[in-house]
């Protein structure tokens, strides 16, 4: 059965203005993910990863080009509209967690369900489950200091996965973790693609992009490759006998 394109990148430019200078950070970029992808972008700083990031995540807007997301062009939505775009069909992991300090790691997994408008009954009952599916079911009223950085971004991948999203976004999701923790991490975002998601990792580490499926490498606001990774790693690779 063939795939679907969930995003459809057409000629998209993002540029800013500095002072007196134009900063061309994507360059007539396009480019397709189906359903159910795992991709990694790589590239050096400044290369336009983390522009196309944002602009994947509906963070951002082009200044030129189209952009389908599951069948909606976002590439001219209102902040509005954008917002709520991302609530449903976005979840998005980052390297520093972003998680509320005060509040525990139930609450902060609810927390787009709160913006969703989905009753507290339910709220609680699914950010329950989805502790319980990464693992932290013993830790669902401990806050993010009473926690490992790893607990912390499981808590981080679960708020991710809360509504359901269309495309789980991953910025530097190993960036602040040791080395075992990150593999532990990307086990998990394995096991999440297994289970239907489209998975896109932004990452400058070559570890962690070997364990996407295909890896698009960014150079100067352009895609310098766009390959199937036929190489993938899992974590098994990492299990000595």
């Amino acid at each position: 059965m063939m795939r679907k394109n969930i995003i459809e990148f057409k000629d998209i430019s993002r540029f800013f203005q500095v002072g007196t200078e134009t900063v061309k950070a994507l360059r007539e970029v396009s480019l397709q993910i189906q359903d159910n992808e795992f991709v990694a972008i790589m590239g050096p700083s400044g290369s336009g990863k983390s522009t196309m990031m944002n602009i994947l995540g509906c963070l951002d807007t082009p200044t030129a080009g189209t952009y389908n997301l599951n069948d909606q062009d976002v590439s001219k939505m209102t902040d509005n509209e954008l917002a709520d775009v991302r609530n449903r069909e976005i979840g998005f992991i980052f390297q520093t967690f972003n998680l509320l300090q005060r509040s525990t790691a139930l609450e902060n997994v609810m927390l787009p369900l709160v913006y969703a408008g989905v009753s507290k009954s339910d709220r609680i009952k699914r950010a329950e489950e989805k502790l319980s599916e990464v693992q932290l079911a013993d830790r669902m009223n401990h806050r993010p200091n009473e926690l490992s950085g790893g607990q912390r971004q499981r808590v981080a991948v679960a708020r991710a996965l809360i509504n359901n999203p269309s495309i789980v976004l991953a910025d530097e999701p190993t960036g602040n973790l040791d080395s075992k923790t990150s593999i532990e991490i990307m086990g998990l975002l394995e096991e999440i693609h297994k289970l239907g998601n489209t998975i896109i990792v932004v990452t400058h580490e070559e570890d962690i992009a070997l364990h996407a499926h295909r890896v698009i490498r960014m150079i100067d606001g352009r895609i310098a490759s766009d390959e199937i990774n036929k190489n993938i790693k899992t974590v098994k690779d990492y299990i000595t006998v």
